[in-house]
């Protein structure tokens, strides 16, 4: 192929694309992750993790549905499922206690969402799992699962 057909390829393609730059129309509109609660996901102690993602208040609930193996292999990679069969669920949090992180994830919902996630997780040790689910009137709910884990994934 010819090199300066090559460089006129570039220079055109680079050419179309300033105009929509320039123009505000790829630009992003809104930064999603932009917004995040810092100081839950980055606390050391669950106490902490839990009190900062607003769920310390939580009261024990049965429609909330962790699904996870028993005994884990390797904790570099465990996989995890929640769901909530709670009316209104707007967010689930997944804590693992003895993470030197324990705030996993947040995820948020909107009113037509199943609120279902598929997960993979990093467990330092044998731990137990806490899900805690927020619906829309701000009631906090939770259910917990040990799981155990021969072969830590997080280091140290």
């Amino acid at each position: 192929m010819n090199p300066h057909r090559r460089i006129l390829l570039r220079g055109a393609g680079a050419a179309t694309l300033l105009p929509l730059l320039g123009g505000g129309l790829l630009t992003p509109r809104q930064a999603l992750a932009g917004e995040w609660n810092r100081a839950a996901f980055t606390a050391r102690a669950l106490a902490d993790a839990v009190k900062q993602a607003g769920a310390a208040t939580a009261g024990e609930s049965r429609d909330l549905v962790i699904t996870a193996p028993e005994i884990a292999e390797n904790g570099a990679k465990v996989e995890v499922e929640i769901a909530s069969n709670l009316a209104n669920t707007r967010s689930l949090a997944l804590f693992a206690e003895k993470n030197p992180m324990p705030l996993n994830a947040i995820l948020e919902f909107s009113a037509a969402a199943l609120p279902y996630a598929r997960l993979q997780l990093k467990l330092a040790e044998t731990t137990r799992l806490r899900v805690v689910a927020r619906t829309a009137d701000g009631k906090t709910h939770v259910a917990w699962r040990e799981i155990k884990v021969t072969l830590g994934g997080c280091g140290a």
